[in-house]
């Protein structure tokens, strides 16, 4: 193992390779923030810099990129409510609120420190326990998986504990979206209309730009004395967190990294399930929920740490076994195979430079990350002292370009314009805005992952079939949390009462 550790190291410490990690960092950074460019399409805009490389400086390049966009995406999160990347959407309950109360600063220390240590533990234990994690990976089938996804929607009564109810009917409505498109299975259209813009399904990151940039800028437009106090630069702190504040949230790093890891060993589950879970499970086991959601350092550190933890998780069924953890690892798999690299079990035996040089990228980008992104993040944070008059509009400008940026069509344009208009009218209703996305982003996964469970875990009966898969270990258990942290909210009430 130190071997392994010393070879990554030379890898990566050469001077060229180093200076080109410092560079996809930087890279990987501006991509994540920018609205729109997923992690999957940063890793996929950085493959024509791999060219000319071998392929074990190949997959140091882009491993640097792919963490250094999951890091990106939090930072818009936090100062303009726009989710730079997926995984970044639960970063946004907290840390807008934060950046709206002046402390941007200190919320983005937060995030930086939080994702560098779920990258810096994934990192470790992909060195430590690449084995072993694959082989308890392999045990997790599709009802696994689906029980894991339903454990991340069944944060849906905890979004907003006021009003439960137009809550879980906009994670509802979010799931019936999910829905339009073809059979995940039977390829038969569905609910398309007979157009066929729907027959590839509705776009999940057009939808989550109007959702959360489109309709803040209709809100702040709304309030038109709002648009000349936010410009106002007394307000606007760039100081970072003090170490009394990130010891605060220690525990909350290490049981995220934890939970982080072990989602992104699992194929398809990624980094957006991780970001959704590790969010949901901090605010369940606080003293003090009902403080998330109004800007506490838990609720940002919680799912920054897990989405980067589900970055080095995602490597280990890659390189042990040849399965992409992800979309992102999928392209980095097409990569190394245009090098001539075979991916699979005989990877780690012949050639185990690649997980040495893996694990020493992300090892030295999380750290390089943390001083290039306070370095961007300072210059953006300063884009907050611009009026609202001014930033409102480059907001949009900048969200119509990430939702075309998409697929290069105009129809993400529109589809973002309708759920702004949408999200607004949500919010003026007092229905959650979150809970549609949350529906919308693991509908699509647990209604393949339920629908190939019952392929493969046939009975004579539907009801047999259903107790031949609710009855396995890992999915009844997974399924019983579910059920708890469904009704927990209204219990808890009746128990208070009680006593």
């Amino acid at each position: 193992m130190l071997d392994l550790l010393i070879n990554g190291l030379g890898v990566v410490f050469a001077p060229q390779m180093l200076l080109l990690i410092i560079f996809a960092v930087f890279l990987g950074t501006l991509f994540g923030a920018l609205p729109g460019v997923s992690a999957t399409m940063a890793v996929a805009l950085g493959i024509p810099f791999t060219y000319r490389m071998d392929g074990v400086s190949s997959i140091a390049f882009l491993v640097a990129i792919y963490c250094a966009s999951i890091t990106g995406g939090g930072m818009t999160a936090i100062l303009f409510k726009i989710p730079g990347v997926p995984s970044s959407a639960p970063t946004t309950y907290d840390g807008y609120p934060m950046a709206q109360r002046g402390e941007a600063g200190k919320a983005l220390g937060v995030q930086l420190v939080a994702s560098a240590m779920g990258g810096i533990f994934s990192a470790l234990c992909m060195l430590l326990l690449s084995p072993q994690l694959t082989q308890a990976a392999l045990s997790f089938g599709p009802s696994e998986l689906f029980a894991i996804s339903l454990m991340g929607l069944s944060i849906l009564t905890s979004l907003d504990t006021g009003n439960i109810c137009r809550t879980v009917i906009s994670g509802l409505l979010g799931l019936l979206l999910a829905c339009i498109g073809l059979d995940p299975l039977l390829g038969v259209p569905r609910m398309t209309f007979g157009t066929r813009f729907l027959t590839s399904g509705i776009e999940m990151i057009p939808v989550m730009i109007g959702f959360f940039a489109v309709t803040e800028v209709l809100k702040q437009t709304v309030k038109r004395t709002k648009l000349d106090t936010v410009g106002n630069t007394s307000k606007i702190k760039t100081m970072m967190p003090s170490i009394k504040e990130m010891l605060s949230v220690k525990w909350t790093v290490f049981r995220c990294s934890v939970i982080g890891t072990i989602i992104g060993i699992l194929p398809g589950a990624g980094a957006t399930i991780a970001a959704f879970m590790c969010y949901s499970m901090e605010q369940k086991i606080s003293k003090t929920p009902e403080k998330f959601g109004t800007g506490v350092l838990e609720g940002i550190a919680a799912p920054e740490a897990g989405n980067n933890a589900a970055c080095g998780g995602s490597m280990v069924p890659l390189l042990s076994l040849g399965i992409p953890g992800g979309n992102a690892a999928a392209i980095m798999m097409s990569a190394l195979v245009l090098k001539g690299v075979t991916m699979g079990p005989l990877l780690l035996v012949n050639q185990p430079q690649y997980l040495s040089a893996t694990f020493a990228s992300m090892l030295v980008s999380n750290i390089v990350m943390i001083f290039a992104a306070m370095l961007i993040a300072k210059i953006f944070v300063q884009v907050l002292k611009i009026p609202y008059s001014i930033l409102g509009p480059a907001i949009i400008m900048m969200a119509t370009i990430g939702a075309f940026a998409t697929k290069n069509t105009s129809i993400d344009v529109v589809l973002m314009a309708v759920a702004g208009l949408a999200g607004f009218i949500f919010v003026t209703c007092k229905f959650s805005s979150s809970a549609m996305i949350l529906g919308l982003v693991l509908g699509v996964i647990c209604e393949s992952n339920l629908r190939r469970a019952y392929t493969i875990i046939s009975g004579e009966t539907f009801l047999q079939s259903t107790l031949n898969i609710i009855t396995r270990p890992v999915t009844g258990i997974a399924l019983l949390v579910c059920l708890a942290v469904l009704i927990s909210p209204g219990i808890k009430p009746l128990l208070k009462k009680k006593n």
